[in-house]
């Protein structure tokens, strides 16, 4: 059951009123994107007060929490970690051209994409572990059925010991913010608890995640596998116990640059001298040369691009045979939260 909030942000006090679930314990402001959360919910509308820190200070931008049917929203992140032993040379590059695709090829309001790089002066805009979860917070709140919602990530990924049964391989997935030192990885579990479980009927979400160890770092349910011949099935991923990780109605797609046991590639040689990552570089090329129209077509595209350019940058017998070994060559992934029919067409 839906209740509509009214209150003040307590960071910047601008007045809020929104539709969300009856539990929901906190909103996101629709000017500053700083949390306060809900005391207690009586019949004339909602004490609310902040008990959680707010960013130091205000977007630049105004991004609308509550649209009409219809509207497209994003969150794009790129983490180069720089002046660490991590430091990427891409990541960079991949968030401004994704960010070009989805407002060229895919009409998405540039108002409405949000994006967390290192480069940007406002802090509530840097990709730290806070920023990220509270952007992702952003993503989903307030969406409405025929809304397009879409999650990029390019940096990197890791896994740690699952300690509660829920994963197949033992390891939770993990995604790495820019403060990952002090303030730790993010968990796939969290992931889908903020913008996997919450989807409601009607809303759709396409997570493009360019990171090692990104094959189910969404924890949803199906994983499209390759067995070999050319042949796919979908592998069931759910939790003999646990939480259920599909969603609330609405359908989750996750395109991934690796398997959960594999690496992805930090390049300059496929963008003409320009670093960017593998993964979301064969993503949009497969789009823009025509091999996008269906989910089943764009995969393909993409592992085809990839295994032409590692077989370039893998040139012996014994860098070949070590990869195969550690499980190197990266092979892009497809997870959903429901199984279907690859055939369908692709669109964002």
């Amino acid at each position: 059951m839906a209740v509509r909030i009214q209150g003040m942000c307590s960071s910047c006090h601008a007045a809020q009123s929104v539709d969300l679930p009856a539990d929901t314990k906190s909103f996101i402001c629709n000017q500053c994107l700083s949390v306060t959360t809900i005391d207690h919910l009586p019949s004339q509308g909602p004490q609310i007060s902040s008990h959680l820190p707010s960013p130091s200070s205000s977007p630049s931008s105004h991004y609308s929490l509550i649209s009409g049917p219809g509207s497209k929203r994003a969150v794009i992140c790129g983490i180069t970690y720089q002046g660490t032993c991590l430091e990427l040379k891409g990541c960079l590059n991949d968030a401004n051209c994704m960010k070009y695709l989805l407002t060229t090829r895919f009409h998405f309001p540039d108002s409405s994409i949000l994006m967390l790089t290192e480069e940007q002066m406002d802090p509530s805009r840097k990709p730290t572990k806070y920023n990220i979860m509270h952007a992702l917070e952003w993503l989903v709140q307030g969406c409405q059925p025929g809304d397009s919602l879409v999650f990029h990530f390019s940096g990197h990924g890791s896994q740690q010991i699952n300690y509660n049964g829920e994963e197949l391989d033992g390891y939770d997935e993990t995604l790495i913010p820019m403060d990952f030192q002090t303030a730790g990885p993010i968990v796939d579990d969290d992931i889908n608890s903020t913008i996997v479980r919450p989807l409601p009927v009607g809303v759709t979400l396409h997570a493009i995640v360019d990171a090692c160890h990104s094959g189910t770092v969404l924890d949803l349910p199906y994983l499209y596998r390759y067995n070999g011949y050319e042949q796919f099935t979908w592998e069931d991923h759910r939790p003999t116990t646990g939480t259920w990780k599909g969603t609330a109605g609405g359908d989750v797609y996750s395109f991934s640059g690796c398997d959960d046991n594999q690496t992805v590639v930090d390049t300059s040689d496929l963008a003409k001298g320009t670093s960017t990552g593998e993964m979301t570089y064969c993503f949009i090329q497969a789009i823009e040369r025509g091999y996008g129209s269906t989910y089943g077509s764009l995969l393909n595209a993409m592992r085809s691009a990839v295994h032409s350019a590692e077989n370039q940058l893998v040139t012996s017998l014994i860098d070949k045979l070590l990869s195969v070994i550690f499980h190197q060559m990266q092979e892009p992934q497809l997870t959903a939260s429901k199984t279907f029919d690859v055939s369908k067409p692709f669109i964002l």
